[in-house]
């Protein structure tokens, strides 16, 4: 799978162990930046990514910040994306399974190193279960479409 993966300085370390992780199993990642502890505007990375995952050139993202909040903000402002701000292996889950997120945020300062590969390896793991969630995903994005012009 072909990941999109960005970061502000505040997560650079975890963005690190992600790639990492990610690259040991065999997955693509397409790093955004950050590369620097400096200071920075996460907008400025997260959103590149996030572009990626809606024109189809990565299958997911994964953007992360001290908090996760932040980046999960701005992917969510990219028609097609459903970033899901997750902290948790069962958020993970069910966000892949109801919400067919196609983009992961999490927090460098919130949850640990170890903790945020396996919430990474549940939501590349989890398949979209459909049915009555597609009608809800559907519903979504027409509201994408009457709001994002």
């Amino acid at each position: 799978m072909k990941i999109a993966l960005a970061c502000d300085h505040g997560a650079l370390n975890l963005k690190r162990a992600i790639i990492e992780h990610l690259t040991e199993k065999g997955h693509e990642c397409v790093d955004f930046g950050t590369d620097s502890f400096d200071s920075c505007d996460y907008p400025d990375y997260a959103l590149p990514a996030a572009e990626a995952v809606a024109d189809g050139r990565c299958d997911r993202g994964i953007v992360v910040c001290s908090t996760g909040i932040g980046v999960s903000i701005v992917a969510n402002k990219v028609p097609g994306i459903r970033c899901a701000h997750c902290h948790d292996s069962y958020c993970a889950k069910f966000t892949r399974l109801h919400n067919d997120a196609n983009m992961l945020a999490m927090g460098e300062k919130v949850v640990g190193t170890g903790y945020a590969l396996e919430i990474v390896d549940v939501f590349l793991e989890t398949q979209f279960e459909g049915g009555r969630h597609q009608r809800r995903v559907d519903k979504i994005s027409a509201i994408e479409k009457k709001y994002c012009r």
